[in-house]
């Protein structure tokens, strides 16, 4: 907030792109859970100002069907359920009903899409009462763990390729499959957010659970000593080192799993928070930066080297990803 005091300048790279872009869209997530468990005025109006700002519109138009458009939606509607003003999600709900009349599923080719499209759908599917939104929301989440490359979702490794391009016969220096960190936390992040939002009777449910369960299964014996997890999580040769986007994901998605009681406390306790110390001691930084922050990119090589006083090319997304890991933490010692 003190660094971007204007929510709608754009963010100036190796480009210029406009500030309702999904890396935005994830650090304004963080600061709507953090505004939950501490309702600071100034978190609220920040994020009103970022949505009037761009007119609470989507980077190009309702007609994106690119979810890295739409996922400022998400703070959109959590805006709209709060002061009930229409202009909020006039755009994005013609976006998504756009996607639905266009009968098209496989828009989601990568998976940090996931994350960044379904929760729209589960929130207008909740604040319209219309399950048409879990439905096609279900039919794209399909397409991209079963169809996509012949499928993006590993259940034998309870892993994610990020996109086809990481389907085997890719394979890491080491021989073995490629998981991205940053990428799974993407798919645990979503399913938390949707399963948290859609009805306990929705037919999908048990679906998403079960693929949550056997994520975070999956992600306790491939965590370092140090508390952190690799870039790569199956190959802690290929850039291994500490990596807070995607340890700050998989925290937020265990914390809520405990949250919530369907974690057992006992044993995932210890993980979550050996992880969350790690972060904390090892990562935040004095002027509220983080360090050992990878990158935008797609895979281990990206955004390198990854160190504690290395600045990624975009520092919200990184932001948001740990405000989500904080506020269920927190949640903990309640």
């Amino acid at each position: 907030m003190n660094k971007w005091p204007d929510a709608g300048k754009s963010i100036i790279t190796n480009r210029e792109r406009p500030s309702n872009i999904w890396t935005r869209a994830v650090y304004y997530e963080g600061l709507m859970n953090l505004y939950q468990i501490h309702p600071e005025k100034a978190y609220y109006d920040y994020a009103v100002q970022w949505g009037q700002k761009h007119n609470w519109g989507l980077r190009n138009g309702i007609s994106t069907k690119n979810a890295d458009d739409q996922a400022c939606g998400q703070t959109y509607i959590d805006l709209y359920r709060i002061d009930q003003q229409p202009e909020r999600i006039k755009d994005i709900k013609a976006s998504i009903d756009l996607v639905i009349k266009s009968g098209k599923v496989n828009d989601w080719t990568w998976i940090d899409a996931i994350q960044m499209g379904m929760p729209v759908f589960a929130k207008l599917g909740k604040l319209y009462k219309d399950t048409t939104y879990y439905n096609y929301m279900y039919k794209m989440y399909l397409h991209s763990k079963n169809t996509e490359g012949g499928g993006l979702y590993n259940a034998k490794d309870g892993l994610w390729w990020r996109d086809k391009d990481f389907v085997p016969p890719y394979k890491e220096p080491n021989g073995e499959d490629c998981y991205w960190a940053r990428g799974n936390g993407w798919v645990v992040a979503a399913l938390v957010r949707v399963l948290e939002i859609i009805p306990e009777n929705e037919p999908h449910r048990n679906e998403y659970l079960k693929t949550y369960h056997e994520m975070i299964k999956a992600l306790v014996p491939i965590q370092r000593t140090d508390g952190f997890w690799n870039v790569s999580l199956h190959d802690a040769t290929h850039f291994g080192g500490k990596e807070t986007s995607g340890t700050a994901l998989f925290v937020y998605g265990m914390a809520w799993g405990v949250n919530q009681g369907i974690l057992d406390k006992a044993t995932y306790l210890p993980i979550i928070t050996k992880a969350w110390n790690a972060m904390t001691k090892d990562a935040v930084q004095k002027n509220g930066s983080i360090g050992f922050m990878q990158g935008t990119g797609k895979e281990p090589k990206d955004g390198q080297p990854v160190t504690y006083t290395s600045v990624p090319d975009f520092e919200d997304y990184g932001l948001g990803c740990f405000l989500l890991a904080g506020t269920e933490v927190y949640k903990l010692k309640k």
